[in-house]
C-alpha cells in the first residue's frame, strides 16, 4: 500500500497552497459584494488560474479542459477549502463550472446545452429539492405529463442555487407517481425562458448566498430535452451528487487545516491569567482532536477519489465521506472560534464563515440522517 499522493499531485498542491496563501487569502474579506464575487477579483484570480494551467480542470480534454481526474480534483478543492474567498458550491474562478449530468447528454443536447456552457455562453442550475423534498426525493410533487411530443411540467422548486441567473434548468420531476424514485423520476432541461417557467423570490441564507424558489406552471418541454430514458433521472441525480459528495469532504479538509492554523497561532499569542492559551490542556486536547480528525479524513477522501479515479463504485464511500467531512469540519471551526473567544465572532475574521458554511453542508446535497439510513442498509446487507 502507498499512502502518498503521486509526485505530481504533491507539486500540484504545493503550487496551489502558495496561490491561496499569497493571492487569496489576504483579499477575502473584500472578495464579495453581497452574495457575488467582485467581478475584478473573479477576473484577477482566474487569470492566476489559467497561468497554473487548471482552467477547465474539471473539464475532459475532448471538450478542451485539463480532464484531471477525481483524486487530482480532490487536491483542488482541498486547497480551496482553506479560504473564504471561494465558495463551497461554485468556484467562479477555474472557469465555467459543468455539472457532471451534462455529461450525459445526447449529441444534440450537448450542442444546445453542453457546448455553450463550457464556452461560457449559458449558465445552468440544478432543480431538484421541494418544500417537502429535499432528502426524499421520491416525496417530490412536481409532474412531468406525456402530450405528443412534449411533456408538460407542473410543480415547483425549492432552494435553487442560480435560478435567477441560469438560462437553463435541470428538473427532476416524475413520470410515474406508483414507481417513486425506483423508475418513476425522469430528467429535464428546461430553458428559464420557456412560458410557464417562473422565479418567485430570492432567499437570504446564513450562507450568504440567495438561492431560489422557482415554479412551473404547465411548462411545455420537447421530448427531445429529456435526459436519458424516462424513469432514469433519480440515476442521472446520483452521478452529480455522488461526486459533489467526494467535493464536501476535500473542502472540509481545507476548512480544517486553515481553522488549525487560525486556532494553534491565536493559543500561542492569547495570554490569560499569566500564560498563553496553548499552555492549557483544554485548548491542546480542542486542537489535537480535530489534527486526528483531518488526518484520518484525509486517508477517507483520497481512497474514495482514488477508487472513482478506477472506475468503481463509490456510492457507499461518498455517503461516508460527506457525514465525517461536513461534521468534524463544522467542529473544527466551532473549536477555532471558542478558542478565540469574542474575536471569533467577528467578520474581521474567517472563522465565523467557516462555521456558517460548514453548518450548512451538513443539510444539503443530503442530509447526514439520510445517508446515515442508506448505510444501515448496507451493514445489514454485508453483516446480518
Amino acid at each position: 500500500m502507498d499512502f502518498e499522493l503521486p509526485e505530481e499531485l504533491r507539486m500540484l498542491g504545493k503550487e496551489l497552497r502558495r496561490f491561496v496563501d499569497r493571492e487569496v487569502i489576504p483579499i477575502e474579506r473584500e472578495a464579495y459584494s453581497g452574495p457575488e464575487m467582485k467581478p475584478e477579483i473573479r477576473a484577477r484570480l482566474s487569470e492566476a488560474t489559467r497561468k497554473m494551467g487548471l482552467w477547465h480542470f474539471a473539464t475532459p480534454t475532448e471538450y478542451g479542459g485539463q480532464g484531471l481526474g477525481m483524486l487530482a480534483r480532490v487536491v483542488v478543492w482541498e486547497q480551496m477549502g482553506r479560504t473564504i474567498a471561494v465558495p463551497g458550491r461554485k468556484a467562479q474562478i477555474f472557469g465555467p463550472e459543468v455539472s457532471p449530468t451534462l455529461y450525459l447528454l445526447n449529441e444534440e443536447q450537448k450542442r444546445h446545452y453542453l457546448l455553450p456552457v463550457i464556452r461560457g455562453e449559458k449558465t445552468d442550475c440544478f432543480a431538484q429539492t421541494e418544500a417537502d423534498a429535499g432528502g426524499d426525493p421520491a416525496a417530490m410533487r412536481t409532474t412531468a405529463v406525456r402530450e405528443g411530443d412534449d411533456y408538460i411540467l407542473s410543480g415547483g422548486k425549492r432552494f435553487i442555487t442560480s435560478a435567477d441567473t441560469a438560462d437553463f434548468a435541470q428538473v427532476m420531476a416524475k413520470t410515474d407517481a406508483a414507481k417513486g424514485s425506483r423508475g418513476g423520476i425522469s430528467a429535464f432541461l428546461v430553458d428559464m425562458s420557456s412560458p410557464g417557467v417562473k422565479v418567485l423570490r430570492k432567499e437570504a441564507t446564513m450562507m450568504d448566498d440567495e438561492p431560489c424558489d422557482v415554479a412551473f406552471d404547465d411548462v411545455r418541454v420537447p421530448a427531445w430535452k429529456r435526459i436519458g430514458a424516462e424513469g432514469e433521472g433519480f440515476k442521472v441525480g446520483q452521478a452529480w451528487i455522488n461526486q459533489g459528495r467526494i467535493r464536501h469532504g476535500a473542502r472540509a479538509l481545507g476548512v480544517i487545516e486553515r481553522c488549525l492554523e487560525l486556532a494553534a497561532a491565536y493559543a500561542k499569542q492569547r495570554i490569560t491569567f499569566g500564560k498563553p492559551l496553548a499552555d492549557r490542556q483544554a485548548i491542546q486536547w480542542m486542537l489535537v482532536d480535530s489534527y486526528i480528525d483531518l488526518q484520518a479524513l484525509r486517508l477517507m477522501v483520497y481512497r474514495a477519489a482514488w477508487k472513482y479515479d478506477r472506475g468503481e463504485d463509490i456510492r457507499y464511500d461518498a455517503y461516508m465521506v460527506k457525514i465525517r467531512g461536513d461534521r468534524l469540519s463544522f467542529q473544527c471551526a466551532d473549536h477555532c472560534l471558542q478558542i478565540h473567544g469574542g474575536a471569533g465572532l467577528t467578520r474581521d475574521l474567517p472563522i465565523e464563515k467557516f462555521w456558517r458554511d460548514q453548518r450548512s453542508m451538513m443539510i444539503t446535497e443530503g442530509p447526514e440522517e439520510v445517508l446515515k439510513s442508506a448505510l444501515a442498509r448496507r451493514i445489514f446487507e454485508v453483516y446480518a
